[in-house]
């Protein structure tokens, strides 16, 4: 089968247009022939060897994938041959055909397109367990994006407004910032213009932020930190610009809590509760409340610009491959 194809692990550059063996489809799994594949920073940086999860060369990358269910694993009688499905794969969706478990799939509503199937369960879901499960966001507090117009934080923006809280969007330019504010933000801060300590105290009144999303790390860590409120629970969702070192007597002094957000992992030890929250998403986008950010749409034989593009934080919103018609 024709796939993007790790041969040894670099940049993006590295990758090549390929030919993998067809997986095989154990006891519940499924096949999929893949239609799309969302593009994720985990992508660049499991084809370096930088992930938590580290599969040999070679293999596709590729986390998360739309498509058509073309074989059924003994045991499985939740899905039909046929059905549109989205699923969550680790690695491997840069390719024709995916297998994966049956439990890591659902069925993809009418309305929805492959590319925004395949570009939405990963984005939402990390904000999503992040924000109902890791910190438990309550109507009517403050929450503060970092990196809102990327591809997880503009779905935080998005899902922060509708659980009802204030949501502060923080990014690096003008353009960033007016994406997020298209996606419902009250409040914007460019943090390469104005220090975000001082912008999150002074947009609450001094008394900080309830909830910080930080996909970003680096020295924005520390400085958010330092404005958050009291009781306030500070979300690790990535490090874009790097693992920050953080000075933990402020957790302390602000009597805060540092709550990680391992988002794959969450979706392997909790998986009734992962199927409740997709459930959720999916009634959510059939009810028109969510409006998946596909920014741009490429081919397979450009997976890899893809990639190096989410790497060097150029994209707003959702990048997507498509693989099949």
């Amino acid at each position: 089968m024709k796939a993007v194809v790790c041969q040894e692990l670099g940049p993006a550059e590295k990758l090549v247009i390929g030919e993998l063996p067809s997986p095989k489809c154990p006891k519940g799994h499924i096949r999929i022939k893949t239609a799309a594949c969302g593009v994720n920073f985990p992508d660049a940086l499991i084809i370096e060897g930088k992930y938590q999860f580290k599969p040999e060369p070679p293999f596709a990358p590729g986390g998360e994938v739309s498509g058509t269910v073309a074989e059924l694993g003994e045991g499985v009688s939740n899905f039909k041959i046929g059905d549109r499905v989205l699923a969550l794969c680790g690695h491997g969706g840069f390719a024709e055909e995916v297998v994966v478990p049956a439990m890591a799939a659902a069925p993809i509503p009418d309305a929805m397109t492959f590319e925004e199937a395949a570009g939405f369960i990963m984005t939402y879901g990390t904000s999503h367990h992040a924000l109902k499960q890791r910190a438990q966001l309550k109507e009517g507090e403050t929450l503060v994006v970092l990196g809102a117009a990327g591809g997880v934080g503009i779905t935080a923006v998005e899902l922060g407004k509708l659980m009802g809280a204030k949501v502060i969007a923080a990014a690096s330019s003008k353009e960033k910032l007016a994406f997020a504010k298209s996606y419902g933000a009250d409040e914007l801060v460019n943090y390469t213009e104005t220090p975000i300590k001082d912008a999150i105290k002074g947009l609450t009144g001094g008394q900080g932020a309830d909830v910080i999303y930080d996909p970003v790390g680096g020295d924005l860590c520390e400085q958010s930190f330092r404005a958050i409120g009291w009781n306030g629970r500070y979300l690790v969702i990535g490090f874009v610009a790097g693992i920050p070192k953080f000075p933990t007597n402020l957790a302390l002094l602000k009597g805060a809590s540092m709550v990680g957000v391992f988002w794959g992992a969450f979706t392997m030890r909790e998986p009734l509760v992962h199927q409740d929250n997709v459930k959720e998403l999916l009634t959510w986008y059939a009810q028109g409340k969510l409006k998946p950010a596909i920014s741009k749409v490429y081919d397979m034989d450009d997976a890899p610009a893809a990639i190096q593009a989410l790497a060097d934080r150029k994209a707003q919103g959702k990048l997507v491959v498509k693989i099949s018609a």
